[in-house]
């Protein structure tokens, strides 16, 4: 199944993102379940949050790979929200 993660940063965490980023990226990476992913932005054009289409098994296997994140183990996040999705286009 298709899961989108749509993770918003705590207010002022850019510094925190910048230090885990290595981490994140090596973690999608490794874990071979990322089919799409990449920042929000802010009307300043700084990273803000993140975007993730997962293939996983089924909702909680998406949650665990939530859960395990360097991003969320370092508190990021403000807000994380995992939809079913079911891709039309692309």
């Amino acid at each position: 199944m298709k899961i989108a993660l749509i993770a918003k940063d705590k207010p002022g965490a850019l510094d925190i993102r910048k230090a885990n980023r290595t981490d994140h990226l090596a973690y999608i990476e490794a874990t071979g379940v990322v089919a799409q992913a990449g920042p929000l932005l802010d009307g300043a054009g700084e990273m803000c949050g993140s975007l993730v289409i997962l293939e996983v098994a089924d909702m909680a296997a998406g949650e665990a790979w939530a859960a395990n994140d360097p991003y969320a183990k370092a508190g990021l996040f403000d807000s994380v929200e995992l939809i079913a999705w079911k891709q039309v286009i692309g």
